[in-house]
């Protein structure tokens, strides 16, 4: 999870980002005293929690809330302020939350125990998948995940793009071999490209990241720290990374996003 403070004043923001770390010691908690510098954090590389002073010199809380919320309208927005005739004007923002000062650890755990958008953690992601360029698949530390075959490394990407849906060996065979007649000797093909990816993902303890039901595959999403669902939860970060390229080396892959 990752939190950004914004406060002007030293001695309040100070206390904001204590109580934030004491209550979410594993998050990335980044504080400011600038709005355009907090902005550009947010912009350029995401977030999921923003807890926001409303009154500042110069852009209020609610003005940089709403510039948050044009880069990722699901962005938690949880406003800190001293006085309460603010808080009509944070709850048209339709804010994840309200705290008065001076801030609690109380405060900022309940607030974040019950975020409007709820973050999925993704420290219990088993592989990081790239899909923005090329496809590639790596372990959490960075380590590239070999497949022993290339065409298996590809229905490992046509299920990642399912996002959790669950296909059949034919519909693969439908997206990898696009013309081709599905026939036995496809379908056996298919079954030796599937076993040959489960071996390579079982190879690094990963197997579980495949959900198998009768003839019928899928991947488990919350176990894949994946730009592509990044993206689609409007991660600022992801949105900022593609570049119109997705899983370029399939030529499935390009119309298939198209229709995202």
């Amino acid at each position: 999870m990752k939190i950004l403070c914004l406060d002007d004043e030293p001695l309040a923001l100070q206390m904001l980002e204590m109580c934030v770390k004491k209550v979410k010691p594993d998050a990335e908690v980044l504080s400011y005293d600038d709005q355009d510098e907090l902005l550009e954090e947010a912009e350029k590389n995401g977030c999921d929690v923003a807890f926001l002073d409303i009154h500042m010199r110069g852009m209020t809380g609610v003005e940089v809330a709403k510039r948050l919320k044009q880069s990722n309208p699901k962005m938690n927005i949880i406003f800190v302020t001293g006085f309460s005739e603010y808080k009509a004007d944070a709850m048209d923002m339709h804010a994840s939350g309200y705290i008065m000062k001076p801030v609690t650890k109380e405060e900022v755990a309940r607030e974040l125990s019950e975020l409007r958008f709820p973050v999925i953690p993704k420290n219990n992601a088993v592989l990081k998948v790239q899909c923005f360029g090329n496809f590639d698949v790596f372990l959490p530390d960075g380590t590239p995940v070999h497949f022993d075959r290339s065409r298996s490394k590809e229905i490992f990407a046509y299920l990642v793009h399912r996002h959790g849906s669950s296909c059949t060996t034919r519909e693969i065979a439908a997206a990898l071999f696009e013309d081709e007649p599905y026939d036995k000797n496809q379908q056996s093909y298919v079954q030796i490209l599937v076993s040959g990816m489960m071996k390579s993902l079982k190879k690094i303890g990963a197997e579980g990241v495949i959900r198998k039901s009768y003839n019928a595959l899928s991947v488990n999403p919350d176990l894949l720290d994946c730009d592509y669902y990044r993206f689609a939860e409007l991660d600022a970060g992801a949105v900022n990374a593609y570049a119109n390229e997705y899983m370029s080396q399939y030529y499935w892959a390009d119309f298939m996003f198209n229709d995202f």
